[in-house]
């Protein structure tokens, strides 16, 4: 047989089921038989071993080269330099094992999301079961309080509302209905007569038939999304792995041609000349790239934790939103507040405005911008949208909630801008008539001075006919017409009537209301945009980052709150059940097109994230709930919101917002930018080194000369200077104008053609010092130790020189000499590390070295002299082949 949903009646279900009686249930034999066949209704994910993630890390080219490395060494018993050697690939694949493993487990926590106890019927006895032991066809029984346990096709509800919101994005609870739905393709929040696991029955009672468990639910299909779901290397790891392993390559083919031409001229001995090769190989691979990526990464994270209020969970995510083209973004709780609130109050013959959003009682009535007395009319609408309400407003650690529904939430705090909180109550309350989902309104008793007053909320289409029974002039069409107009903006309208009532009547029923009312006005109410989300759209659009809302409210509404946010010049929306009509092809068409999602389910929006990043988009997604969580895994960067996201969101994220403040984003795309500026800096920085001793090294091998540098100093010079002095490029601020740029493209190198040609002339600039000295002390018949020791000061002086001039575009002797000042610690600690390399016998003993006099370091001051004058005349060249005058 099909299996149940929402457009099953329920007749079909109980012809499917032979019963009549939905309180009779399953046998305990058919359970069992079910449970047997089905399993239990648990969720199962698979984890990838910690071990397999560690050995991952050894899956990258330069790592290959320096394995190879260790391998050689120790058959030619350099046991000291296989040791450096090692503890260098070692210090590389930990800092990829803890950047990989830091990321949470977000399936584990939608599993604290299921219900642990269920009540079934079960051979005509209503019992408590464990929730592992549902099965499809079993009838729970559902009241407030309680957590759905399993899918399920409603079959009776009295009263029944179940909060949603973590799974479709609506702040209201949903009123479920017993009767089948007959359209096709009906969006998740508007099945009405379905129950889903992990939602939450706030009100009223009801029986539904299971109609799928475990992973067959909904919660279960995000479940096997978040766990399957692939995510893409950051932009910025997918360029510094193309780097790397580009440059590994031309590293290899030049050792190999080097070490033929070696052999076949026999320029060494064998073992001298692999020795060698592997000199060029250690000396000219960037090992210390890694490590100073690293750093910075993590620099930006603690600076974000610090400074911006963001949690940033893996170190590359924190310049992936500097690459970022799209922000996918979730409405509810997100770019609004998640707190409803009356904007507008409509009488018959003036209008009124509220100010203030959010439950917090701070704001005004106002008409035509000017406050107003209370009149009586206006009082009888505030005391009566106060006391037709079952909700509380609570005050707890400086925040404003409700225990309670949204909507009668904005009318407590409606009442309270005009009555503080604590004012003595002005009626006493006799009898409540709940909100009932059947007739869509509440109703309340009260008491003042011997007079009783039945005041009533609900939906207007429920409630004009009851002003009409008093008043035959109520203008239904009018009215009705009104509340289109609020509706189109993006406005909920509640209307608002009341009547005296004789003092014998003690309880309110719907007879009691339907007899007629007096209509007082309505509200319109909404979920209001963050303040400051305004400013950061404007902000996020000059960066040239586009801003899609997916949502599950409705497309009117999402729109109206698109354009009062800004979102686009134009907004186009789409709708969930209509995006599921398109092809794959036409999908990445619209995801580009449309502003606005609306009506989506969980599986839309990784559908919308995985469209845009066919189309080359870097993608950020942020989102509060469940339902966001395959997304924000899926996405290239995904955002949660600290304080309302759900766990299971905050644990799939990338990065976590503590203050739930989306402004936060501008921030976090600029210091992305920045960090990635300074990476770049680095890389530019440490190329041109290591290039420089690889030179070095392949000079001598062909000149047939000594080996001026070991294995080890090359090591020394790339890693010690790499943790150190390049540190120093942390702190650089950002570059003027980074937030009028356009994002970087995806797939584009780190190094356009002028870096490029930076990075040789430097390279070969270096070298030749470095020869120079070598040539120079070698026919002085200056030891070895000493020439070489000499050379590895000329090189990190050089760096140091160099340093001033990769850290801006602009002159280096300039005030930009002095922005960064941490600078300056650095190469001090690199200096004291140079003078314990140079004259601490242990070191000397390790590394080869052997201690200097002030002309050898004069030397190396010329040497770094040298490389600053000659980088910064070809600065000059290049302005002026600009035209630019700096």
């Amino acid at each position: 047989m099909d299996p149940l949903n929402y457009q099953s009646d329920l007749s079909e279900i109980q012809r499917n089921n032979n019963t009549k009686d939905f309180e009779q249930g399953l046998s305990a034999q058919a359970a069992e038989k079910k449970l047997r066949e089905d399993g239990p209704n648990k969720l199962e994910s698979k984890q990838t071993p910690k071990w397999m993630i560690f050995l991952r890390q050894f899956n990258n080219m330069v790592i290959y080269v320096l394995l190879a490395a260790v391998v050689l060494t120790v058959a030619m018993q350099e046991y000291s330099d296989a040791v450096i050697i090692g503890i260098v690939v070692i210090i590389n694949t930990l800092i990829g094992y803890f950047q990989e493993t830091s990321a949470s487990n977000a399936v584990e926590k939608i599993k604290e999301m299921l219900s642990t106890d269920a009540t079934v019927y079960r051979d005509g006895h209503r019992i408590d079961i464990p929730a592992e032991q549902i099965v499809v066809g079993d009838y729970v029984y559902l009241e407030a309080g309680d957590n759905v346990p399993a899918d399920l096709r409603i079959v009776v509800a009295d009263n029944l509302s179940i909060q949603e919101s973590a799974l479709t994005g609506e702040a209201d609870s949903v009123e479920k209905i017993e009767e089948a739905i007959t359209e096709d393709n009906v969006a998740l929040a508007d099945q009405k007569n379905m129950a889903f696991a992990s939602t939450a029955v706030t009100n009223g009672s009801g029986i539904g038939i299971v109609v799928a468990t475990g992973n067959d639910t909904e919660i279960g299909k995000i479940s096997d999304e978040v766990s399957s779901v692939k995510t893409r290397k950051t932009p910025l790891m997918q360029v510094i792995d193309k780097l790397g392993t580009g440059v590994s390559y031309v590293i290899l083919i030049a050792a190999v041609v080097i070490f033929v031409i070696g052999f076949m001229f026999d320029i060494y001995s064998l073992p001298v000349l692999a020795m060698a090769v592997i000199s060029v190989v250690v000396g000219t691979i960037p090992e210390g790239l890694p490590a100073t990526t690293s750093v910075i990464l993590a620099k930006g994270v603690s600076d974000m934790a610090k400074n911006q209020n963001t949690i940033i969970k893996t170190l590359p995510s924190v310049e992936t939103l500097g690459s970022v083209d799209v922000i996918a973004t979730d409405k509810t709780g997100t770019l609004t507040k998640k707190e409803m609130t009356v904007t507008d109050l409509i009488f018959a013959d003036k209008t009124y405005q509220v100010s203030g959003t959010g439950y917090e009682p701070k704001g005004s009535i106002t008409q035509d911008g000017q406050e107003v007395e209370l009149d009586q009319q206006l009082d009888l609408f505030v005391q009566a949208g106060y006391y037709a309400n079952d909700t509380v407003l609570t005050h707890e650690d400086n925040k404003w909630s409700i225990n309670g529904e949204p909507t009668d939430g904005a009318f407590l705090s409606l009442y309270n801008k005009v009555y503080p909180v604590g004012t003595k109550d002005h009626y006493q309350k006799i009898d409540i008539l709940p909100f009932d989902s059947d007739y869509r309104y509440m109703g309340q008793l009260v008491k003042k001075d011997n007079q009783q007053t039945l005041f009533v909320k609900g939906s207007p289409d429920k409630l004009f006919a009851m002003f009409k029974t008093l008043d035959d002039s109520f203008d239904i069409p009018k009215w009705t017409q009104t509340v289109e107009d609020y509706s189109r903006q993006g406005k909920r309208v509640i209307a608002v009537g009341y009547r005296d009532v004789d003092g014998q009547v003690d309880d309110v029923t719907h007879e009691l209301i339907q007899t007629g009312l007096h209509f007082l006005g309505l509200a319109a109410i909404i979920d209001p945009p963050r303040e400051e989300v305004i400013q950061a759209l404007k902000e996020i659009r000059s960066a040239s980052v586009e801003v899609k809302m997916i949502t599950g409210d409705s497309a009117a509404t999402a729109t109206a709150i698109g354009e009062k946010l800004g979102l686009a010049d134009e907004i186009h929306a789409i709708t969930g059940p209509e995006w599921d009509k398109l092809s794959d092809e036409d999908k990445v068409l619209e995801a580009n097109r449309n502003q606005v999602f609306a009506r989506t389910t969980p599986g839309n929006k990784i559908e919308i994230i995985k469209a845009l990043q066919q189309d080359n988009k870097v993608t950020a997604m942020t989102g509060d709930g469940v339902n966001d969580a395959p997304a924000l895994k899926r996405a290239d960067i995904g955002i949660a919101m600290g304080i309302k996201g759900t766990d299971v969101a905050k644990d799939s994220a990338d990065m976590i917002l503590t203050d739930d403040n989306f402004a936060t984003i501008s921030k976090a795309i600029k210091e992305g930018r920045r960090i990635f500026d300074n990476i770049k800096k680095s890389i530019l920085y440490l190329l041109p080194i290591s290039f420089a001793e690889g030179l070095i090294i392949a000079f001598a091998i062909l000149a047939r000369d000594e080996i001026p540098l070991q294995p080890t100093q090359l090591l020394w010079i790339n890693m010690v200077s790499a943790t150190t002095i390049q540190f120093a490029l942390i702190f650089e601020p950002a570059e003027e104008g980074i937030m009028k740029r356009a994002p970087r493209k995806t797939g584009s190198g780190l190094m356009n053609k002028s870096d490029v040609n930076q990075v040789i002339y430097i390279s070969i600039l270096m070298a030749i010092i470095g020869m120079i000295v070598d040539e120079w002390f070698t026919r002085a018949g200056v030891s070895s130790a000493v020439t070489s020791t000499t050379m590895i000061n000329v090189l990190i002086v050089g760096k140091i020189f160099y340093l001033f001039n990769i850290r801006t575009k602009n002159y280096a002797l300039s005030k930009e000499m002095f922005v960064n000042k941490k600078s300056y610690i650095f190469i001090a600690l690199m200096m004291i590390l140079q003078l314990i390399l140079t004259y601490v016998p242990f070191m000397q003993s390790v590394f080869h070295t052997a201690a200097i006099g002030w002309f050898e370091w004069l030397v190396a001051l010329i040497g770094g002299i040298a490389v600053f004058l000659i980088a910064e005349l070809a600065k000059w060249i290049g302005f002026k082949r600009a035209g630019s005058a700096r």
